[in-house]
């Protein structure tokens, strides 16, 4: 079976597509709140599984992880928005130190091809 990868980097690939399934990296961006850092990145996951001919209503599952579980209701707050008009996925949101400081959420989906 075909491994296709999507921005592919030294170190890392964004995207990866199996079979009818796509893997994304975990994604973060720079953001002064959690509502900034959370709206951007879902942005990206949009851009990232409309490249893998995919989109959120075909999400299997998410894995969110915060700096702080003090910021999970307003991370939830842009999640909520974001998923209202597609079946929203399996999820799961844990507490982990991010790879920077600056970052306070992370976000990880596995989606199926559209």
């Amino acid at each position: 079976m075909t491994i296709t990868r999507i921005e592919q980097g030294p170190r890392m690939t964004q995207a990866v597509i199996h079979g009818e399934t796509i893997y994304l990296s975990g994604q973060c961006e720079p953001g002064e709140s959690v509502t900034e850092q959370t709206t951007a990145v879902l942005a990206e996951i949009e851009r990232l599984l409309d490249a893998a001919g995919s989109s959120k209503a075909h999400m299997l599952m998410a894995q969110i992880w915060l700096a702080d579980m003090a910021d999970f209701a307003e991370m939830n707050a842009v999640w909520d928005a974001w998923v209202a008009d597609v079946p929203p996925p399996a999820r799961a949101t844990g507490e982990s130190k991010l790879a920077s400081e600056e970052y306070k959420v992370e976000i990880i989906v596995t989606a199926a091809k559209a």
